[in-house]
């Protein structure tokens, strides 16, 4: 038994290690469940593009144009009847914007409503879905993955439980679909930031994974949206960035070409992803 326990915690140092690793994808550096996690304490669509936009938030660490900073992530709103649509798109330079994900709405009741975040293939590798979880549990580091692969937390995290969680309760859901909204577009652009933004220096991967790490307790990826009409609202608004696209081409076609996506039937007949991603090995000569 002595001669096991060193052999053990090698085992589990190594798998800790192989859970922090980064895919190497934009995505790594922003968080969808804590842009749903903010979305939810907002009191309005500006407000969430502030508490987005702040460092203390710790859900955006974005540098796709690789100039030192932390990209601006601004708001763009789209209604069409009860279906909203909220789109964060980063500011790459003076003529690029890069979508970086999309917050779908729907009222389907006097007092209900429903909601997903959508993270664009050109970030994520694949389009990524989050909704909110009732289930406190939903999230777990019992998978595993080969180094180099996806880090657990934006890969393997799912639920079975199927519920249905109704936000009709949240600040923002109410005031978007309050009488008096006027539909939100951030006015803001790569030469005019609001008077409050202050920048930072992105952190290291190994500094900011578990600050963004937080945000998972309450929030599954899934593999089919909640809102389902909102997809094509969506489509002609979509901007993808030339410099985004080139500067991650390598990495994203990595990961869509290894990765091995499984689905997870719940009991009450939702379907959940999971996510695993191999590596080829180098031969060795």
């Amino acid at each position: 038994m002595k001669h096991l326990l060193p052999a053990l915690l090698i085992l589990l140092a190594s798998g800790t290690l192989k859970a922090q690793d980064s895919t190497g994808l934009p995505g790594d550096n922003f968080s969808l469940q804590g842009a749903l996690d903010l979305f939810k304490k907002a009191g309005s669509p500006e407000e969430f593009e502030k508490l987005l936009n702040s460092a203390d938030s710790k859900v955006n660490n974005l540098d796709l144009n690789d100039d030192g900073n932390t990209d601006y992530i601004r708001v763009t709103s789209k209604r069409e009847n009860d279906v909203q649509i909220f789109v964060l798109q980063a500011l790459v330079s003076e003529t690029e914007s890069q979508d970086i994900a999309v917050i779908e709405l729907q009222k389907n009741g006097s007092d209900n409503a429903v909601i997903d975040i959508v993270g664009d293939e050109d970030i994520y590798g694949e389009e990524t879905i989050v909704e909110p979880d009732e289930n406190g549990d939903a999230f777990n580091e019992g998978a595993s993955s080969l180094a180099g692969g996806p880090n657990l937390e934006s890969a393997n995290p799912f639920s079975t439980n199927g519920i249905i969680v109704n936000v009709w309760a949240w600040p923002c859901v109410r005031f978007v679909y309050a009488p008096s909204y006027v539909v939100w577009v951030s006015p803001y652009t790569w030469r005019a930031h609001p008077v409050w933004y202050r920048p930072w220096h992105p952190l290291a991967w190994r500094v900011y994974r578990p600050m963004r790490y937080r945000y998972r307790a309450h929030y599954a990826v899934v593999t089919t949206r909640r809102v389902v009409v909102a997809q094509p609202i969506y489509r002609p608004m979509r901007v993808t960035s030339v410099t985004v696209i080139n500067r991650h081409h390598t990495a994203v076609n990595n990961y869509r070409v290894t990765r091995k996506t499984t689905t997870v039937q719940g009991p009450r007949g939702r379907r959940y992803s999971r996510t695993t991603t191999t590596v080829r090995r180098r031969r060795r000569f």
